[in-house]
């Protein structure tokens, strides 16, 4: 499967809730949008869909009705989404987002230290790139 299309936020809050809750149904859904945002089940039924039809979503019958779950996992599925807003509304740029981080630095220690690893990361992948040309060639 290719990409898949991006999301509006009502899906985006939606994917998430099911993502942490899955499998759950329409219903289960449906009764806390209505709580917390107003929302009717037609709405939640239309929006969970939809993610189903986009490839977000899967849904498979079961005792009174379908049961939805994401089609990969929670982590996996963020990194997706945050890799399409960074190339689409960013321009596959990351200034923006740094300068987010320096603006707003509501960073725990422990979000610090996964960052700081991620850097460590980046910092060391040209270097892996070379040593493995070298080894081919």
């Amino acid at each position: 499967m290719g990409r898949k299309p991006g999301l509006g936020r009502a899906e985006s809050e939606v994917l998430r809730y099911v993502a942490d809750r899955h499998p759950t149904t329409v219903r289960e859904v449906a009764d806390h949008f209505a709580e917390i945002k107003g929302q009717t089940k037609t709405t939640i039924l239309n929006v969970m869909e939809r993610l189903r039809e986009k490839g977000f979503l899967k849904r498979e019958r079961g005792v009174g009705g379908y049961r939805y779950s994401p089609t990969q996992p929670k982590g996996r599925m963020l990194r997706d989404l945050v890799r399409d807003f960074v190339d689409e509304m960013l321009g596959g740029s990351l200034d923006p987002f740094a300068a987010y981080l320096t603006d707003h630095p509501r960073i725990d220690e422990a979000e610090l230290a996964r960052l700081q690893d991620a850097v460590q990361a980046l910092q060391a992948t040209p270097k892996e790139r070379t040593d493995s040309e070298e080894e081919t060639q």
